[in-house]
């Protein structure tokens, strides 16, 4: 769908520009977190300041420029990504929005995939016990390879319905009727699922075989339905997709899904105004929520986990050791944010008790923020010293050096780090703080302590600078302090 179909007000390059120097910052972190994606901060503030960031976004998602028969083997790498037998579907899947250096085609299309797949809509739902995780893989490649093909989301959805992996979700006839109408439609008329369970009635799956049968015994009398008439599960599938309750039902769930602090009448009016588009595609439905004013300027909400990794680690060159990926599902399993398992999809998109919150804080600080990645270590990825950020995320190049003023070059620096890390500048009631901790006043002088002086050019026995042990020192005490904020678990409105 063109940008000039939307009916959901885009963002333009003009309005965006038109924002103050912080907000736009904001709005294309928060564009670009949406979509698992960013940029270290000097190559983000170019492209802001070309004057084309959102259309450049956008157009970039038309092309398909990633080898992806070289990402592909990556991923399948072992000794890159550690990829346990009954795992390595969901890790594969996660490891690929890590390993992708281009937000081109193929990463939207899989960025859609993903999405679908967190939702009841789509869900493989492997915690049930007739589902595997081979489903996985199942439900969310052949969403990449209709989304490639350019499929319509009706004929995705029919393919879907009609697949062993939803039977194995929604078991009978009954249970598989009722909960396709609820779900897609959001029809809660409990007169309409005996009419679509006598549809389906010779479909089953055979739990012996653990088998989608579709018998001969189909229905023959004529059964009415969506305001036509079917008879069988095949005519259920097809014309519960050709309804026009069936775009509601998919446009709401989505945005449902991004939209999680509106209200219901918010909610209703965003589905009404993309609806009013006559979406016909998923990315239709997607890039008119992601790169809407509404949700770009007026919306805030809970930043998922994939939300917050995917994109901190491309702002802060994060190495991953082989075992990065399977710990990241491990721990969105403890945050109950755990991929494609539940049968019902993510219906809260990031639980916020105490315990998924806490595991949620602890892993962003232990596995990434106080992480520095050993350069001694780069092409070992079994040892855990290779995890981490690296030095081109805290080179001297990134942020203005003021000479013989450490304590200014220090402020410059922590600016820096909060700019590069959550989007904003740091306050100076933050500046205070960290002066409060580093920096000593003898007779009405202020200076820095000297272990946090960045600028000491001091050679050790070893010929490496003092104060790139220093800079090492006040970089893990921001992160952590950054951890304990809001901001990289919140995506805010600008206005």
């Amino acid at each position: 769908m063109p940008v000039g179909n939307y009916k959901l007000s885009p963002l333009s390059d003009s309005a965006f520009n038109a924002l103050k120097e912080d907000e736009k910052l904001l709005v294309a972190d928060k564009l670009l977190s949406t979509l698992f994606f960013s940029y270290p901060l000097p190559q983000l503030k170019e492209k802001i300041d070309s004057g084309r960031f959102i259309s450049s976004v956008e157009n970039g998602l038309k092309k398909k420029s990633t080898n992806i028969s070289q990402l592909e083997s990556e991923i399948l790498d072992e000794k890159k990504f550690y990829r346990p037998n009954g795992q390595k579907e969901t890790i594969d899947i996660l490891s690929r929005f890590y390993a992708a250096k281009k937000l081109d085609r193929y990463f939207f299309d899989n960025w859609v995939a993903y999405i679908l797949t967190q939702t009841i809509m789509f869900s493989p739902a492997y915690e049930l016990d007739s589902s595997h995780v081979p489903n996985i893989a199942s439900v969310y490649n052949r969403l990449v390879t209709l989304l490639e093909d350019d499929a319509s989301m009706r004929f995705i959805t029919y393919i879907h319905m009609s697949s062993e992996d939803n039977w194995r979700r929604f078991r009978s006839p009954e249970d598989n009727g009722r909960e396709m109408l609820e779900i897609f439609t959001f029809d809660g008329d409990d007169a309409d699922v005996p009419i679509a369970a006598t549809a389906l009635q010779n479909w089953k799956l055979d739990r012996d075989n653990d088998t989608l049968v579709v018998g001969l015994n189909a229905n023959t009398k004529p059964l009415s339905l969506f305001g036509t008439t079917i008879y069988n599960g095949d005519d259920f599938y097809r014309e519960l997709v050709k309804s026009k309750e069936f775009t509601y039902g998919s446009v709401k769930r989505l945005v449902q899904f991004f939209f999680t602090d509106d209200t219901a009448a918010q909610v209703k009016s965003i589905t009404k105004t993309i609806i009013s588009s006559n979406p016909q595609t998923w990315q239709g439905i997607l890039k008119q929520i992601v790169f809407s004013k509404e949700y770009l300027l007026y919306t805030s909400r809970p930043k998922s986990a994939e939300e917050e990794f995917y994109s901190l680690s491309k702002k802060i060159n994060f190495k991953t050791n082989k075992y990065a990926i399977y710990t990241l599902k491990s721990r969105m399993d403890a945050m109950h944010q755990a991929s494609m398992k539940y049968k019902l999809g993510k219906l809260e998109r990031v639980p916020l008790d105490t315990l998924s919150f806490a595991n949620y804080s602890k892993y962003l600080r232990e596995e990434i923020l106080l992480r520095h990645s050993n350069p001694a270590y780069a092409d070992d990825y079994s040892d855990w010293r290779r995890q981490g950020w690296s030095d081109s995320f805290t080179s001297m190049d990134n942020f203005e050096i003021v000479n013989d003023k450490p304590i200014a070059t220090l402020h410059n620096y922590i600016n820096y780090l909060f700019q590069a890390t959550i989007a904003r500048d740091v306050r100076q009631d933050e500046l205070n703080m960290f002066d409060s901790l580093m920096v000593e006043e003898k007779d009405g002088v202020k200076n820095l302590i000297s272990f946090y002086d960045i600028l000491d050019y001091r050679l050790d026995k070893n010929g490496k600078r003092y104060g790139e042990q220093y800079k090492l020192y006040d970089t893990l005490i921001v992160l952590d302090y950054i951890n304990r904020l809001e901001d990289p678990y919140i995506f805010k409105k600008v206005k």
